[in-house]
């Protein structure tokens, strides 16, 4: 058995799994601010080039379910290093890459092992703490990590331009090679929690489904698969993903564990919370391609202004469990999602007139907003599933995120090319970006009416509070108010 994390000792383990989160979320942000360059030197459409980054997230999807039965198989150390080591292999194939679907490929590999990664990081980490440390653990393991997204934009634009848009994925070598000796180094060796076979059927069933249903989206309107063909592979993928739940709530020990979702707090941070990560994961796609592509910024001051939006999700971290101390889990989610998505329609009214600053802040509030929603649907996720579960929620969480983060590319970029199909344009013009904004802003806003349906006592006890600010609260009125919204 893996030794429990006791008392502060989870911060090490936190800040040794961050480092791998760390390489996954700069090579999230560094890849969109440099996708107009990588678009030209391929000659193809920037739009089209979406493909490259909801590739990586369709294997990351695919391959999640697969995660806490190969961690608890093998290991979950063993797997941690095998997964860092295969995603920065992969990341210098993709450096090397000469054509879109040699970059696709390098990208799904890439995938694999950062499916393995994450959310085998996440389950070395919170099987060895309590609950009333899980708000602090989730801080401690984002806050390092966050700092991938802030240097991502401005360290991506500035390498696209000075060097390559190649540059930008040597990045991860030496992170991937740190990663490596601090897992070794500090966490201790774990051996395989049980044996159970895995559930080979219901994986292939729901990477196929995924899979048909991702490549339908992304190749609709866009001429590369025989006419209709997209929607067919749209109509199986939805086919087989009705087989995939089926067989699930059949077998003993299936791929994706659905009966996760009857535990109210789970199904709200799951369900509620993809709709919401699906617009998180539009926004570093639209805005580097209004600012270049619309605006004619360049990739560095693209990225400078870009990294706004991380930088706001790293301020905010530290602030969310005083947050939580004055308001509800449910009045935090509902702020969130109402806050933005109004981000993400104003995003939409943005034009050259608008001075640099104007968007840096728009962007800063819209990161404020969107870590302190992350931060409190992680611990949330997590609150009242039972140890020996966690394997399956961590997989099963995992997959709804990083598809819908794949959703929300592939709706923004489908909505740009439905407009681009309507109105006979050969490039993207601003008005259809700001249509991608406008659809994105729809979907987050879609979460909404889950969150209100949280009780007001949901996820009590998630942050446990400081002896000076336990017996803090609202004023009567104050109280009345948040407790009806």
């Amino acid at each position: 058995m893996q030794r429990a994390v006791k008392g502060g000792n989870f911060r090490i383990t936190a800040a040794v799994v961050a480092s791998a989160l760390f390489m996954q979320n700069m090579d999230g942000t560094i890849v969109a601010t440099a996708i107009p360059t990588m678009a030209r030197d391929l000659h193809i459409e920037t739009v089209h080039l979406s493909s490259a980054i909801t590739a990586y997230l369709v294997a990351l999807t695919v391959f999640i379910p697969a995660s806490g039965w190969v961690a608890d198989r093998f290991g979950a150390r063993r797997v941690f290093m095998w997964a860092i080591a295969t995603f920065t292999l992969a990341s210098i194939a993709s450096a090397a890459a000469t054509s879109l679907p040699q970059l696709i490929a390098a990208r799904i590999v890439q995938g694999l092992g950062g499916a393995m990664m994450v959310p085998v990081g996440r389950l070395i980490l919170f099987r060895g703490v309590k609950r009333e440390e899980l708000l602090q653990a989730t801080t401690w393991l984002t806050m390092p990590a966050l700092v991938g997204p802030l240097l991502g934009p401005p360290l991506g634009g500035f390498l696209t331009d000075a060097l390559s848009w190649r540059s930008i994925f040597w990045v991860n070598v030496p992170v991937g090679i740190v990663g490596l000796f601090l897992t070794w180094k500090l966490l201790p060796p774990s051996t395989p929690e049980h044996r159970t076979p895995p559930d080979l059927r219901g994986m292939l069933l729901s990477g196929a489904s995924l899979t048909l249903f991702m490549i339908g989206i992304e190749s609709a309107g866009r001429g590369v698969l025989p006419a209709g063909a997209p929607w067919i592979c749209v109509a199986v993928g939805l086919l087989l993903f009705r087989v995939t739940v089926l067989h699930c709530r059949k077998v003993e020990n299936p791929a994706i564990d659905f009966s996760l979702l009857s535990i109210p707090t789970f199904h709200a941070a799951t369900v509620a919370g993809s709709l919401f990560r699906a617009g998180a994961g539009a926004l570093p796609f639209l805005v580097p391609l209004t600012l270049q592509t619309g605006f004619g910024y360049s990739a560095t001051n693209s990225g400078l202004i870009t990294f706004a939006s991380a930088l706001g999700s790293f301020c905010m971290r530290p602030m969310t469990a005083t947050a939580l101390r004055h308001f509800s889990v449910r009045t935090v989610l509902c702020a969130g999602s109402v806050c933005f998505a109004a981000v993400l329609a104003v995003c939409s009214l943005m034009s050259q007139a608008w001075p640099a600053s104007a968007i840096f802040v728009l962007l800063l509030i819209g990161g404020l907003g969107r870590s302190l929603s992350f931060a409190t649907m992680g611990a949330l996720a997590f609150a009242d599933v039972p140890k020996p579960r966690l394997a399956a929620a961590t997989s099963f969480q995992g997959t709804a995120q990083q598809l819908m983060k794949a959703v929300g590319v592939t709706v923004a970029a489908g909505t740009i090319q439905a407009t681009m199909l309507v109105s006979g344009s050969t490039h993207t013009e601003r008005w259809q970006l700001a249509c991608g904004f406008i659809a994105t802003a729809a979907v987050v806003l879609a979460s909404l009416p889950m969150f209100l349906r949280l009780s007001v006592e949901a996820g009590a006890g998630i942050s446990a509070p400081t002896p000076k600010r336990a017996e803090r609260t609202l004023s009567l009125p104050i109280r009345k108010i948040f407790h009806h919204i």
